[in-house]
């Protein structure tokens, strides 16, 4: 079947734009839980006691080192198998695959940003937590107000190539009933038998989902580093001079 760019923007696209709060609405929750568990998953991975690093290195391993659409597949149909009958039709809100996909994706991005967020740890200046100590903060003081946030700053480029990634993971929220952009398209397309059209307006529209992100993370992270960013203007300032 022929391409119709008529058919696309009237048709196609209308009913793709109505389902980008349930792709957003994905990327920012399971983003926010996945970055949040994280941190309990870096600090466990740079513990001494092996009760900790142990199940954190093996966590990390299991989520980097088998495909998400496996991780997905073994919580929708595994877990729901699990879960007895009179609690499925006591809670219906768990026969709803947005609740899956959400606790895959976040453990998902723990995995990963858990791994980066142990190398920015590691990475931050010893001088600057010596600095914190010598005004007194304590062992948690230090860790919350300088260690952490350092990371995040030295991290936050990684961080926001692994949150684009995310934004195009929960495209696979469509295998468990989810009704986000490729979901939306999918059915189009079954209900049309129209390829083309459907698959390049979705892939225009998770362009322009991404291009949108993208630009909003660079200007954080232009925003949260531009103490560092000022350094090059001052010396091209006074090479001038």
């Amino acid at each position: 079947m022929k391409f119709d760019v008529g058919y696309m923007i009237a048709v196609v696209m209308p009913q793709l734009i109505w389902a980008i709060p349930m792709t957003l609405t994905l990327t920012i929750v399971c983003a926010i839980i996945g970055n949040a568990l994280a941190i309990p998953v870096a600090l466990a991975r740079l513990a001494v006691n092996p009760i900790l690093w142990i199940p954190a290195r093996l966590f990390i391993l299991l989520m980097r080192g088998t495909p998400l659409l496996v991780q997905l597949y073994f919580i929708y149909y595994g877990v729901g198998q699990l879960i007895p009958g009179w609690m499925m039709r006591g809670y219906p809100f768990l026969r709803d695959g947005i609740w899956y996909a959400i606790f895959a994706l976040s453990i998902n991005t723990a995995g990963y940003t858990g791994e980066i967020l142990r190398g920015a740890l590691l990475a931050v200046p010893y001088g600057e937590i010596e600095a914190a100590r010598a005004f007194g903060m304590s062992r948690s003081q230090v860790f919350w107000r300088v260690r952490l946030p350092r990371a995040i700053r030295i991290c936050l480029p990684t961080m926001s190539s692994e949150t684009i990634l995310l934004l195009k993971a929960t495209s696979l929220a469509s295998l468990v009933t989810v009704n986000e952009v490729l979901r939306t398209a999918n059915t189009i397309r079954i209900e049309t038998y129209r390829v083309y059209d459907t698959l390049i307006g979705a892939a225009i529209v998770y362009f322009i989902i991404v291009y949108g992100l993208t630009r909003g993370l660079n200007w954080l992270e232009r925003r949260l580093n531009r103490d560092r960013l000022a350094i090059p203007s001052t010396i091209k300032s006074a090479v001038k001079a």
